[in-house]
């Protein structure tokens, strides 16, 4: 019964914390605005300045709005740029919403955080990774698989790099040296397993100093923790086992007919959005739109959620609010046949949540 009436008066604890980054979240995006005045060189400079800030003896939380605010500001400035990702180039489009900013204050301040589909987690890790690694220290992120790693490392080492930070990768059957020069970075990326073996390599079979690869267990973000920490908990870390038979990879095979594929998909939810961008900016703001303007939105966010246009369209609240409201509709059990007759117009479905 208390805490019925405590709960009334005090609200629940994601309330409160949401009630607390408020003004946080308004400070660094004010900041933010502020920033986008200053030169590429200007905003760069940023890090060495908070470095020496943080050196003299400036609390990480109070650098925290202007390092996120950098980190904002140097997003949407990388906008339009390339850059190579698992020898596939890809368009930087990205700049953080403010659920990614609560993110990045729940990250760092040592929380949980719970980011639902489409939300970009891993944009999100970005802002306390960042922030830690301003101490000088090697800051980690937990993945599930070599492939994450390695696209996550250079898709937001992109972001990082240009800043002024070094960024590695682990994976697997990596020379020591390389494992050395990775863990020697501000920010390395990896899997549980490899952390883990280099841990017990370090302190198990190094002879010397010089033998040990990693250097710091100061800060480390666990991405997917439930599969981490609770499904391959059971896992033992075995450091012998046989050697893997080598097998013709797919992929050479496989890479022409796939990359047609996705072409295909980019044509169709460019096409959909260009007509529904369209259709919304000549919209009242007193009228709703259409079943098929929100269809579109949900075939691109189903269908090629890192789309352009998809992406400017929401960061308008009033179209996000919307889609998330159809996305409901769409997936009651009434509508089931509706939203698989959707997605037939779908080459394929892409779900952020597990990829």
């Amino acid at each position: 019964m208390f805490l019925s009436i405590l709960k009334l008066f005090a609200g629940s604890h994601h309330r409160r914390f949401l009630r607390k980054c408020a003004p946080l979240v308004k400070r660094i995006n004010a900041l933010e605005t502020e920033y986008q005045k200053l030169s590429d060189e200007q905003l760069r400079a940023k890090t060495d300045e908070f470095k020496l800030r943080h050196a003299k003896g400036e609390s990480l939380d109070a650098l925290l709005p202007e390092a996120f605010a950098v980190v904002k500001n140097a997003a949407r400035r990388l906008c339009g740029s390339k850059a190579i990702v698992c020898d596939h180039e890809q368009t930087w489009e990205m700049v953080h919403f403010d659920v990614q900013l609560i993110g990045g204050i729940a990250l760092h301040q040592n929380k949980i955080a719970e980011m639902a589909t489409g939300e970009g987690k891993t944009l999100v890790a970005t802002l306390p990774l960042y922030l830690n690694a301003l101490t000088g220290k090697n800051c980690q992120l937990v993945t599930v698989n070599d492939y994450l790693a390695r696209r996550d490392s250079e898709w937001m080492g992109h972001l990082f790099r240009w800043l002024g930070l070094t960024v590695g990768c682990i994976q697997n059957q990596m020379p020591g040296d390389e494992r050395k020069a990775a863990y020697a970075c501000d920010i390395t990326y990896g899997t549980a397993s490899e952390f883990g073996f280099d841990y017990l390599r370090d302190n198990g079979m190094a002879l010397s100093p010089d033998e040990q690869v990693q250097r710091d267990h100061y800060f480390c973000i666990v991405d997917e923790i439930d599969s981490i920490l609770v499904d391959e908990a059971r896992t033992p870390l075995i450091i012998s086992g046989p050697v893997a038979e080598e097998r013709e990879p797919a992929f050479p095979r496989l890479r022409q007919p796939v990359s047609g594929l996705v072409e295909l998909q980019i044509r169709l939810v460019t096409r959909l959005m260009n007509e529904a961008r369209e259709e919304l900016e000549k919209l009242p703001e007193n009228k709703e739109p259409s079943d098929d303007s929100l269809d579109k939105l949900w075939l691109a966010a189903h269908g090629m959620p890192r789309n352009r246009v998809f992406l400017r369209l929401m960061e308008n609240g009033r179209w996000r609010k919307l889609l998330e409201k159809h996305e409901g509709v769409l997936a009651s059990e009434i509508e089931k046949d509706r939203r698989f007759h959707l997605k037939e117009r779908l080459y394929f479905s892409i779900s952020e949540r597990n990829h």
